[in-house]
């Protein structure tokens, strides 16, 4: 694995996992008042338009990070529904 391989994946890893502590304080705390719905609504059509892109360059890092992103983002938009 060559050096910018390493680094796509690293920073893959980094931006799609970074969206656990989150799902987990609101999972604990079932407290959403602070989180921001058109954020993440805007954050999900950017994910998924970056999900439609991998796909169709066929770009397996770029559609595992941004598959794994959508469905923690889409949690989130879930959670802060369910604890209104």
């Amino acid at each position: 694995m060559n050096s910018i391989t390493f680094l796509c994946l690293f920073a893959a890893f980094c931006s799609t996992f970074a969206w656990v502590p989150q799902v987990i304080k609101i999972t604990k705390t079932k407290e959403t008042s602070g989180i921001s719905l058109s954020m993440y609504f805007m954050l999900a059509v950017g994910i998924t338009s970056w999900l439609i892109y991998g796909l169709l360059i066929k770009d397996v890092p770029i559609i595992a990070a941004n598959g794994i992103s959508l469905i923690f983002t889409m949690i989130v938009i879930v959670l802060k529904f369910k604890y209104k």
